[in-house]
């Protein structure tokens, strides 16, 4: 059975432009992610379409609100609305479209509609979904996200809620399995994306190494340390990323151990995130191994350059302060 599905996720304004750029297809190419077909790109639909860029609707809206922000102020909701890849085989474009309007409709049935800045559906994924984005103020010109979306309880009653909606529309939709059921864990679309840099990374040093010669090798081993100094502590974090990931995976899959047989579901979405996973630190120890591969002459040139800077910065940190003192 297909399932309805409903997910907020709160933005503080930053990565407006980055969005935006996304739903409304700015770009001719989407490397980050390979399931955007821009060919069938023309069949996407607004259903509201938005006047100016997302930051000026934003701020249009908040400055008329007259309303008071902090700069850790959740700005924008970025909503998706969508249902299991079932429930779309088989469904006219028309059809599809319809699911989508009756979303905005309960959408706009429960928070303030001059709110909503852009909605847009999506038909050239592998899953249509919508991406509604509105503007988290209330009917008293408050902007407070946590006032319309609410604590994790209430997000289940926002689930219900929709449910309740949908299904008068499409009897045979099941309800989606709440997250504090399913103890359900994303692994971040950064964590890909750190990972594809961090393999460009490694083949422009390589490059670097691979073509230096007689003629070049001073100018070639400058580039390779410059490099490998941002490349090493980045490999770092990579690591300490996969790892949490790794371990807050591992925990989840505990405590889902004790679920019910029957949520083959999640049973499908924890192998596939275990192969992800697998994929992620094998990344890890490739770069590694990349790492033990080069010359220890240009490490240690490294290391020294890296010493040098820091007593540098420390001789200009006690030069600050003596002159402070005479002050």
């Amino acid at each position: 059975m297909a399932k309805a599905i409903l997910r907020f996720a709160k933005h503080k304004g930053s990565p407006a432009a980055k969005l935006e750029g996304h739903h409304e297809r700015k770009k001719e190419k989407y490397k980050s992610n390979p399931d955007i077909d821009t060919s069938r790109s023309k069949y996407n639909v607004h259903l509201v379409t938005p006047q100016m860029s997302y930051k000026k609707e934003i701020d249009t809206r908040i400055t008329k609100a007259k309303c008071r922000t902090r700069k850790d102020s959740v700005r924008f909701i970025d909503t998706i609305i969508t249902a299991s890849p079932e429930f779309f085989k088989g469904k006219s474009y028309d059809e599809m479209k319809q699911f989508f309007v009756h979303g905005l409709e309960f959408i706009k049935a429960n928070i303030v509609p001059e709110n909503i800045f852009s909605v847009v559906v999506h038909l050239d994924e592998k899953t249509p979904h919508m991406h509604l984005c509105f503007v988290p103020l209330t009917e008293d010109k408050r902007l407070c996200a946590k006032e319309i979306l609410g604590n994790s309880t209430k997000m289940v009653e926002w689930q219900d809620k929709f449910y309740e909606y949908m299904v008068k529309f499409y009897p045979k939709l099941e309800r989606g399995d709440p997250a504090r059921d399913t103890h359900r864990k994303h692994i971040p679309t950064s964590v890909f994306k750190a990972a594809y840099r961090l393999q460009k990374m490694q083949l422009e040093i390589e490059s670097i190494l691979e073509n230096t010669n007689i003629l070049n090798t001073g100018k070639n081993t400058t580039k390779a340390m410059a490099l490998i100094k941002k490349f090493v502590p980045k490999v770092e974090s990579f690591e300490t990323q996969v790892n949490m990931l790794s371990k807050s995976f591992k925990r989840a899959e505990e405590e889902n151990a004790e679920l019910s047989k029957a949520l083959n579901t999640y049973k499908d979405r924890s192998f596939k995130q275990s192969r992800e996973l697998a994929d992620l630190k094998y990344t890890v120890n490739e770069l590694y191994d990349f790492l033990n591969k080069i010359p220890a002459e240009i490490i240690e040139q490294v290391k020294e350059a890296e010493e040098k800077a820091e007593m540098q910065a420390k001789k200009e940190r006690r030069r600050k302060r003596e002159m402070e003192a005479e002050r």
